[in-house]
């Protein structure tokens, strides 16, 4: 998937072009950093890294997204990523991966993560033991 990386500080906003239907969050929220009239259309010196990273969370389509500096390298080096559903129990994810979340932050997760599947957990996307204690069972 064609992707393009705009960069400022410790944020690298990250734009997937097929991802997006225009929906123009972006624009109508902070339009002194992204302006699809202007090339390149993302101006990082527009606001502040702060700023760029709520209005990026804000994008419905995720077609903007935020990549950490110090991720990048890690984000590179990923290794096949495996998912095996444990019966009654979470999906565990192992492999160098990223996870975005529901507030549009990205954590990068080594070796191994377990992901609720029961949807009861206290620590969303991660399971914390709750199935058991809601008796799940698919």
């Amino acid at each position: 998937m064609k992707t393009k990386t705009y960069s400022k500080g410790n944020t690298t906003v990250v734009w997937q072009p097929d991802k997006c239907y225009h929906s123009e969050n972006c624009y109508k929220g902070l339009p002194e950093v992204f302006n699809p009239e202007k090339k390149p259309w993302v101006n990082m010196a527009g606001a502040s890294e702060k700023a760029i990273r709520e209005q990026v969370a804000m994008c419905p389509s995720g077609a903007l997204s935020i990549k950490e500096k110090d991720q990048e390298d890690k984000i590179n080096d990923m290794s096949d990523v495996k998912i095996k559903v444990s019966p009654a129990g979470p999906l565990m994810v192992s492999g160098n991966c990223t996870i975005e979340l529901k507030d549009g932050k990205t954590e990068v997760v080594e070796k191994v993560a377990a992901l609720c599947r029961c949807g009861a957990s206290n620590n969303k996307p991660y399971c914390d033991g709750s199935h058991s204690k809601v008796d799940f069972d698919k």
